[in-house]
């Protein structure tokens, strides 16, 4: 597969935080592997897209989930009319044309399929590809970056210190409510003072995480809000749509955050 197939064409929309640009392409430079920590929605997947689409290299992401294995990731052998052939998988894939790639919460993986990742993330940069008999060397332009949500950590459901501790990381968070502001009008082209009022919303709910909410209302949300206002649909009912009802069931949080709705949309 040629390296063109998977290259962003178009600049995604990314509004930095801070200094994250020049620490990621620093990084880059010296490929050193990357980890990105941060609740849900907050922009971990975009920025790893502008900087792909930044430095020109192409990317290859990977939702990870509790079911996926180390073939999944590395690659196996399939049959077709010919007999077998080898496929494969997608940080082989990768590892071989010099892209970026992005296993995205790498925490749903399960433990024994992450220990795949670890040669290529030392001095070694290899894969072993034992059903193959091959070592495959990586492309000097490959880098491997991963994400996960700290915010569910469990004893069962956490990176080893062994995985951990092969990373340079960054931690992001919800953009400062200016800035949250400016990324919700330019995503979606409504107007600053709805963006203002709908992530007035977000902060509120945001406050009762941990008191009913197990995560806040992401940036990701109120984009969907916005996007819902822009083609038509009332702000109170969008609010309700896409900020409230995907992210709890608890009736006494609905009601304190429909009231929240109100009291700035009627």
């Amino acid at each position: 597969m040629s390296p063109d197939a998977y290259r962003i064409r178009k600049q995604p929309f990314y509004q930095p935080q801070g200094n994250e640009v020049a620490l990621y392409e620093a990084a880059y430079a010296a490929r050193l592997p990357v980890m990105l920590k941060g609740p849900t929605g907050c922009g971990k997947s975009r920025f790893v897209e502008y900087m792909a689409w930044k430095l020109g290299k192409p990317l290859v992401s990977v939702a990870c989930n509790e079911d996926m294995t180390a073939a999944d990731l590395v690659g196996r052998y399939l049959l077709d009319a010919g007999g077998t052939r080898w496929q494969d998988g997608p940080l082989t894939l990768a590892a071989r044309i010099g892209a970026i790639c992005y296993l995205d919460e790498i925490v749903e993986a399960r433990q024994d399929t992450l220990v795949v990742i670890h040669p290529l993330t030392d001095h070694r940069r290899a894969l072993p590809l034992d059903k193959k008999g091959e070592q495959l060397a990586a492309h000097p332009d490959f880098q491997l970056v991963i994400s996960y949500n700290p915010g569910y950590q469990s004893l069962v459901k956490d990176l080893k210190q062994s995985t951990k501790q092969r990373f340079t990381a960054f931690s992001f968070d919800y953009p400062p409510a200016a800035l949250e502001v400016q990324i919700v009008a330019a995503e979606t082209g409504i107007a600053a003072a709805l963006a203002e009022q709908l992530v007035s919303i977000a902060q509120a709910g945001r406050r009762l995480k941990g008191h009913g909410l197990d995560e806040g209302i992401s940036t990701r949300l109120i984009v969907y809000a916005a996007t819902l206002i822009a083609h038509g649909i009332p702000p109170a009912e969008a609010c309700r749509m896409a900020m409230v009802r995907p992210i709890t069931d608890d009736a006494d949080v609905i009601d304190a955050l429909d009231h929240a709705i109100a009291a700035i949309f009627g």
